[in-house]
């Protein structure tokens, strides 16, 4: 399977954490919204975001490893075509969504970021 994937993440309390090369961030409680994709082996990528216990590699790896936040959702798109930016552009229209760490998961395209927040 291939395509695009939405994880929706709930951060229980206010932590600050270093997300590697980007630097340390203030992340508020509450919901946030990471898009991504893998145009191959999609569900070994979603099972290796939900283990707990991995390499580091990504940004988004930083945010769950820590015990205040947890996997709440998860949305698979299929798709043959890389559309995880289209996808993240439409939950940034939302209203109340908010960019708090810009080039977050997004380092290879030109959106402001990966991880949308939501009170």
């Amino acid at each position: 399977m291939e395509g695009a994937y939405l994880l929706f993440i709930r951060l229980k309390d206010d932590e600050r954490m270093k997300i590697g090369k980007l630097g340390t961030f203030y992340f508020k409680k509450g919901l946030y919204v990471y898009t991504g994709s893998a145009l191959k082996n999609l569900e070994a990528r979603i099972k290796r975001h939900l283990r707990k216990k991995k390499k580091i590699f990504w940004h988004i790896d930083y945010l769950l490893k820590s015990k205040k936040a947890s996997i709440v959702a998860i949305l698979i798109v299929e798709s043959k075509e890389k559309i995880e930016c289209k996808i993240n552009n439409l939950i940034f229209s939302l209203p109340g969504a908010k960019v708090l760490i810009k080039k977050f998961g997004s380092s290879d395209c030109n959106c402001k970021s990966h991880l949308i927040y939501f009170e």
